[in-house]
């Protein structure tokens, strides 16, 4: 089972997209602007395939982004540094494959060489009790919580410290 990590770009909207759209509400659903907008700014994004199949993805943004999610805005209204895990979407067809958890390796590289947190939310409503089970042994914690989309998601804001390496 080849994997191959690279760069996501617009080429990959045509899975993408499907991929990241039947995660809600897990994950906002996005269209082409949207997603040419997200990687305009991104700090990483990455895609998996394995054995040549489009498997995983993932979004990461740094201070400074425009972008306009709640969740990020909550980070930068208190943290100077900080990598912000947007998404990951596994294909149900490749989970389990420790894709994720590559992903999450990768960022925290990022993190760690800046000396900042890495941080993302999980649902709390609806639940994502498998999410928080994963970020849990990954040594993130909660900082914090929101509601967002008018009170529809209940989101616990995490963190995990550089120095919880």
């Amino acid at each position: 089972m080849p994997v191959v990590v690279r760069d996501l770009t617009m080429a990959d909207a045509d899975w993408f997209l499907p991929l990241n759209n039947a995660e809600v509400p897990h994950v906002n659903a996005l269209d082409e602007a949207v997603l040419a907008a997200l990687l305009a700014e991104a700090s990483l994004a990455r895609a998996a395939e394995v054995d040549g199949k489009p498997a995983a993805a993932l979004i990461v943004f740094s201070p400074g982004a425009t972008y306009g999610s709640a969740n990020y805005r909550w980070y930068s209204e208190r943290y100077e540094g900080f990598v912000y895990i947007d998404r990951v979407v596994t294909d149900p067809a490749f989970r389990g494959q420790g894709l994720a958890r590559g992903f999450y390796d990768e960022a925290w590289v990022m993190a760690a060489g800046q000396n900042v947190m890495l941080c993302c939310e999980v649902n709390e409503e609806p639940p994502n009790p498998g999410s928080m089970r994963f970020h849990e042994r990954f040594g993130f914690k909660p900082v914090g919580g929101q509601q967002t989309e008018g009170g529809k998601k209940t989101v616990v804001l995490l963190a995990r410290e550089p120095e919880e390496a």
